[in-house]
C-alpha cells in the first residue's frame, strides 16, 4: 500500500516554510510515497564516442533501471525550500527525515556546485573512461592486481583505503576518495595496527562524500567553513586536517541523496527495508561508488568486492591471520554479492574474481 502525502504537506514552488519534520519511529517498514521513485535529472552530457560504453548495453533489466542523467551532486543551488520539503520524506542518507532545517541547511548553503565532471576522457584515447573502483575486501590478498588497476584511467577508493605496503595487491593510486564522515575519522582509529594513517591523498585527488547523517552535515559545515564542528559526535574536530592538505572546494563532491535513494530502489532494495529496522538499512560506501563509476565512467572494473566464495577470504586485504567476513545489521551484503555477479555477468562491469588456486594459473575469471 502506498502511503499518500497529505495535501498539506506536499512541497510547492510557493511554499515558504519548511514542513514539520517526519518521525522515523512513526512507521514500521520503509515508507512509500507516490513520488518515491520520482528523481532530479540533469541535462544531458554532450555525447559520448566510447563504443564500448555501460551505457549501449543492450540488457533490458539494466536499460530499464539505469537513469544516465540522474542528478549525482548535491549543491548549494540546487536544494530549495520545495526541495527540502520532498526529501524530507525520505530517511537519510536518503533524504532529510527527522531533520531539522537549520542544522543541515547550514551546511547545504556553503556545498559548491562542481567546476568539472568527476572523470573525462584522457587526451589522445579513444574517448572511452576507463575505471577501477577498488574496494578492501580480503580477496584481493595477494592477487596481484596491482599493475592492473593502476592501468586504468581513474582509481576510486573508499573507507579504510590502506595501500603502503600492499601497492602490489591493490595499485597505488587514488583518484578519488568516496567517504563519510565517519569513514574518514574511524578508519584512523580502527585500521591503525595495520599502518594505516590518512586517507588516500594524492596531488588532484577528488574527494565525494556521502551525506549519511546530521554528524555529515555538521562535518560539512566545519570543513568548508575552515572551523572547528560545532556541535554533533565530532564537536571541536578540525575536519580539514583528515585531507591531508588536499582538500579543495574545486574537487569537493558531495552525492545527492536522490542518486542514493535511487541507487537503493533500482538495484539494491532490501527486504530488510520491510522489517522494524528499516530505517538503518542502506547500501554500503562502496557500493554507492560502483553506482557512482556507473554512472560517470564508460567501463567499470570492481576489485576487491565480495564474491560468491567470499568465505575464503579474509575480511580486509591488509588483515594478518585468519578472520571472517563481518556483516553489519544495517547493509545487506549478500544482496551486494548477487548484484555485482548479475552486473558481471549481464558485461554492465566487470567484477575481479579469484579461481580455486588448485586448478590453474588464472587469477581470476574472464568474461
Amino acid at each position: 500500500m502506498k502511503t499518500r502525502n497529505d495535501p498539506k504537506g506536499v512541497s510547492t514552488p510557493e511554499t515558504e516554510t519548511p514542513m514539520p519534520p517526519l518521525n522515523r519511529s512513526a512507521f514500521k517498514k520503509l515508507p512509500i510515497w507516490d513520488f518515491e521513485d520520482i528523481y532530479n535529472q540533469d541535462a544531458p552530457p554532450k555525447q559520448k564516442t566510447c563504443a564500448q560504453s555501460l551505457r549501449n548495453s543492450q540488457d533490458e533489466s539494466f536499460k530499464k533501471a539505469f537513469l544516465p542523467n540522474i542528478r549525482l551532486y548535491m549543491h548549494k543551488d540546487n536544494i530549495n525550500m520545495s526541495e527540502w520539503n520532498r526529501l524530507s520524506h525520505f530517511n537519510n542518507p536518503f533524504g532529510f527525515m527527522g531533520f531539522q532545517y537549520k542544522d543541515v541547511m547550514e551546511a547545504v548553503k556553503l556545498i559548491p556546485k562542481p567546476k568539472e565532471p568527476l572523470f573525462i576522457a584522457k587526451p589522445g584515447s579513444d574517448g572511452c573512461v576507463r575505471c577501477a573502483v577498488v574496494g578492501t575486501g580480503g580477496i584481493l590478498n595477494g592477487s596481484k592486481m596491482g599493475k592492473e588497476i593502476d592501468g586504468h584511467d581513474y582509481i576510486i577508493r573508499m573507507n579504510g583505503a590502506l595501500i603502503k605496503g600492499h601497492e602490489e595487491d591493490v595499485g597505488n593510486r587514488t583518484s578519488v576518495y568516496v567517504h563519510t564522515a565517519h569513514a574518514i575519522t574511524a578508519s584512523g582509529y580502527f585500521f591503525k595496527k595495520y599502518g594505516y594513517k590518512s586517507a588516500p591523498a594524492d596531488e588532484g585527488i577528488k574527494y565525494v562524500m556521502i551525506p549519511e547523517g546530521l554528524r555529515d552535515f555538521q562535518w560539512m559545515t566545519g570543513l568548508l567553513k575552515r572551523e572547528r564542528v560545532a556541535a554533533g559526535q565530532y564537536r571541536k574536530s578540525r575536519p580539514w586536517t583528515y585531507y591531508s592538505g588536499q582538500f579543495d572546494e574545486g574537487r569537493f563532491y558531495v552525492l545527492h541523496p536522490d542518486f542514493l535513494r535511487y541507487a537503493r530502489n533500482r538495484f539494491m532494495k532490501s527486504p530488510n527495508l520491510e522489517k522494524n529496522f528499516w530505517a538503518m538499512v542502506r547500501p554500503t560506501n562502496g557500493a554507492f561508488a560502483i553506482f557512482m563509476a556507473l554512472h560517470t565512467c564508460d567501463i567499470v572494473s570492481a576489485y576487491g568486492f565480495m564474491t560468491e566464495d567470499y568465505m575464503k577470504y579474509n575480511n580486509y586485504y591488509f588483515e594478518t591471520g585468519k578472520t571472517h567476513v563481518i556483516f553489519y545489521a544495517n547493509h545487506d551484503y549478500i544482496l551486494e554479492k548477487n548484484t555485482w555477479k548479475k552486473l558481471h555477468d549481464t558485461k554492465i562491469m566487470r567484477l575481479y574474481q579469484r579461481i580455486d588456486s588448485e586448478t590453474g594459473t588464472e587469477k581470476q575469471k574472464k568474461l
